[in-house]
């Protein structure tokens, strides 16, 4: 079995990064979606919500694609969350050139710490390269609709989380 993981803090999933998973899906019989717990970040949704979006949001993608698809929290080192979940690919995903700087600075680290373990990198398609849950997250502060860059689950949920109290 080929097992591939994606990692990423997911706060919110975005349809940049269903498409990604997607696209993996053809590559690998299980990809596993590793939540990473950041806490240098501050997320907007803790850990386990973000978990439970990626399962709803991929129950539909597994069945569709016929890869097992399962979310997994972590706070270690990426190369050792592989091992732990069998993984022989790590799958990233690119929106600009930018990304790839740093991404390739990560694969040459990961490759002196377990050269065994392959990174893949997918693009994201066109209409989705621009979308980052940093700006997801700012436009809905700001009450911009979101729905061109999330599923209508996860645009409720960032609605419910930035409430206003009247």
């Amino acid at each position: 079995m080929r097992i591939g993981l994606y990692p990423g803090t997911f706060d919110p999933v975005t349809l940049g990064h269903l498409d990604i998973i997607q696209r993996a899906c053809s590559l690998v019989d299980k990809l596993v979606i590793g939540v990473a717990i950041n806490r240098d970040k501050g997320p907007m949704f803790s850990l386990e919500e973000r978990v439970a979006m990626i399962e709803a949001e991929c129950t539909a993608l597994s069945a569709k694609t016929g890869c097992e698809i399962v979310a997994h929290p972590f706070e270690n080192l990426l190369i050792d969350c592989a091992k732990d979940v069998g993984a022989s690919i790590i799958v990233r995903g690119l929106r600009a050139v930018a990304d790839f700087e740093y991404e390739y600075q990560m694969v040459g680290m990961n490759r002196q710490l377990d050269a065994s373990v392959e990174t893949v990198f997918l693009m994201a398609d066109a209409q989705h390269q621009a979308i980052a849950s940093k700006l997801v997250k700012e436009i809905a502060r700001l009450d911009g609709d979101v729905s061109k860059f999330v599923t209508p689950a996860v645009n409720t949920a960032l609605k419910e989380r930035l409430q206003k109290p009247s």
